[in-house]
């Protein structure tokens, strides 16, 4: 599912909004700044002159003059830097804030998308709008052990624990998870917890539940000549996507083609280096009748498995 035209001007709007925005606080910001200090206006004014002075030096190839502009410049940033200082403030207060500071809000890094683009594409085309508004009720920060008693306790902040280091290694270290537990012991909830921190951390992750994940997979298997083209464009950001959520595996109905499928998905990702979190209330016997023993070695070989311990969460909250 490609971006129609009416989808990347929607995205590209929301750049431009956030680049005048952008804009608008450090106008704003410079002028409390300079009402603030105003002899910083004057400083800034000689740096200014000191860079175009330098310009025009190598310009005209005046080697001693590009010397002498360059330590006067040198010296002007470090009295700006100082004067900034005495007032709690630093250079960077003087430059615009960026939502995504890698591409500034522009959505391209040269002529490649930006990681923050494709997440945007990511959530319009999985429709994961609702996902942002899921992951500020279920992070890390509203995450409560209460619901956990004495042993399961235990249990749960280590995996949790486990869940915080998975994140920090992100970048260095490529590893997947399995969840298991029966039905609400938090393993949608954990899963959301790490999903917000990496989308925080500008990494693009798709989530979907194991019935929107083969749904899709088969549209682009049987679907029409013209749909099935179109949803096989999405196999990129399934392939590639730096986490890939697959939520309640087990709950859809398995087939022979969910099978095929799943373990295309898994060992591709794996060929990829592209990490892969998936949560499922069965045991790992179950996993295995279902889905194959190929398929769960190659899950049990490349995957940390933690069982989420205790009963359903959700009836607690309902009866406390």
């Amino acid at each position: 599912m490609p971006l129609i035209n009416t989808q990347y001007d929607s995205i590209m709007r929301e750049y431009a909004r956030r680049q005048a925005q952008s804009r608008q606080e450090l106008e704003e910001r410079l002028a409390r700044i300079h009402r603030e200090i105003p002899q910083l206006l004057s400083l800034e004014e000689a740096i200014t002159a000191c860079q175009a002075g330098k310009v025009r030096a190598a310009v005209s190839q005046d080697t001693m003059q590009r010397n002498a502009l360059e330590n006067r410049l040198q010296e002007l940033l470090k009295n700006r830097e100082a004067l900034l200082s005495e007032h709690g403030l630093s250079p960077s207060d003087l430059e615009p804030i960026y939502t995504c500071p890698d591409c500034q809000d522009t959505g391209y890094i040269g002529d490649r998308k930006c990681h923050c683009f494709l997440q945007a594409e990511i959530d319009l085309l999985y429709h994961q709008s609702h996902l942002k508004e899921v992951l500020e009720k279920e992070n890390f920060h509203t995450f409560s052990y209460a619901w956990y008693e004495g042993e399961d306790r235990e249990i749960m902040r280590r995996n949790v624990m486990d869940a915080r280091l998975f994140i920090e290694s992100f970048d260095t270290s490529f590893q997947n998870l399995l969840f298991l537990g029966a039905v609400g012991t938090g393993k949608t909830f954990l899963s959301n917890c790490i999903a917000k921190e990496l989308m925080n951390s500008c990494h693009s992750v798709v989530y979907l539940t194991a019935f929107q994940l083969f749904e899709l997979l088969s549209r682009a298997a049987f679907g029409g000549e013209r749909q099935a083209q179109s949803y096989q464009q999405t196999y990129p950001y399934i392939f590639d996507c730096d986490l890939l959520i697959i939520d309640d595996l087990g709950t859809e109905l398995p087939n022979s083609f969910t099978v095929s499928q799943f373990f295309l998905c898994v060992n591709e990702r794996i060929l990829r280096k592209k990490s892969t979190l998936i949560s499922s209330n069965l045991d790992m016997e179950a996993l295995r009748n279902i889905y194959s023993e190929r398929t769960l070695s190659r899950i049990i070989s490349c995957y940390t498995i933690r069982q989420l311990p205790g009963n359903d969460i959700r009836i607690k909250k309902k009866l406390s």
